[in-house]
């Protein structure tokens, strides 16, 4: 268990190295493969500005004010902020929250979207038409979609982490039910410090400059140590429901299926969703020094005796 623990300690390492290499160019400036030099405007916080003369392919803004003085090709979309088009947009305007002012001389090529009603002077064109996001799109039906779409694909990533744990660790759904069998406080103690602590010490790293490069990749890895103690305390119930010595691979569905059924109840499904990861992170601490010979094996059954 040691040597596995060690492969999950350098995967993690790993994967937290190249998320902190890739996490600065997720939001950069792409160049058209055309060779127009256009490029698509992306905005974290702050302003998004399109001057006079310039054109960028996709504009879009989380939080803060957008001004459109040049041309953007394609859709413009503000989630939070002011809205302002002196220039002109090829496709969509979506405004999520804010003012929308569309200024004489503008044009926008189809709809415009927002959730207050937009400004539009005289001399402006909209091509498309002008609605209300509550008449474009029903927001209940969206909240249930994208809901039911993130279940299936957290639901196949956690069966192909699980199964894929299972091929690297072969006595780790043993272990892990050991583990939970004997020393249950030790698991639910460190799994829940685990839990808790980290995010803590995530959050006030950010008090101080120097130590905020360490906030940003411990958040970072926060999700997938996180989906691992889930995945793990899947495998730790399902040995507990399915018993050895059936296929590990069953067991785990056992478990993982539990779970994934339990997720689409919104309550409970958050309420197991933090009991497995717990446990599954406590398990992670506590199976190592768990010895083998803890639980006493169950006894083989008596050779049969010849005449």
């Amino acid at each position: 268990m040691n040597r596995t623990l060690r492969r999950f300690a350098i995967a993690l390492a790993a994967l937290v190295a190249v998320s902190a290499m890739l996490a600065p160019g997720a939001f950069a400036q792409g160049t058209d493969d055309d060779g127009t030099g256009s490029e698509d405007q992306i905005v974290l916080t702050g302003s998004l500005v399109v001057p006079q003369g310039e054109t960028v392919e996709k504009a879009v803004i989380f939080n803060g004010d957008a001004l459109i003085e040049g041309t953007v090709r394609e859709t413009l979309v503000v989630f939070n902020g002011r809205t302002e088009i002196t220039g002109s947009v090829g496709e969509d305007v979506v405004s999520f929250n804010g003012p929308v002012v569309v200024r004489s001389g503008a044009e926008i090529g189809g709809d415009l979207l927002s959730r207050r009603t937009p400004q539009v002077e005289a001399g402006a064109t909209v091509r498309g038409d002008i609605e209300g996001l509550t008449r474009r799109f029903d927001l209940t039906e969206l909240w249930f979609a994208g809901r039911f779409a993130w279940w299936i694909g957290y639901s196949v990533s956690t069966l192909l982490l699980g199964l894929v744990l299972l091929r690297l660790a072969r006595g780790l759904d043993v272990s892990s039910a050991r583990a939970l069998e004997v020393r249950l406080g030790g698991v639910v103690g460190f799994g829940a410090l685990t839990f808790f602590l980290l995010p803590l010490v995530a959050v006030l790293s950010f008090v101080t400059v120097v130590a905020i490069p360490l906030g940003v990749f411990l958040l970072l890895a926060l999700g997938l140590l996180f989906t691992i103690g889930y995945v793990v305390g899947a495998i730790a119930v399902g040995r507990l429901i399915v018993k050895a010595p059936t296929s590990r691979y069953l067991a785990f569905l056992a478990g993982w299926g539990a779970l994934r059924l339990l997720a689409l109840v919104p309550l409970f499904g958050g309420l197991a969703w933090v009991v497995s990861t717990v446990i599954g992170l406590g398990v992670l601490w506590v199976a190592r020094s768990t010895p083998l010979d803890a639980v006493p094996a169950t006894p083989l059954p008596p050779a049969p005796t010849t005449a």
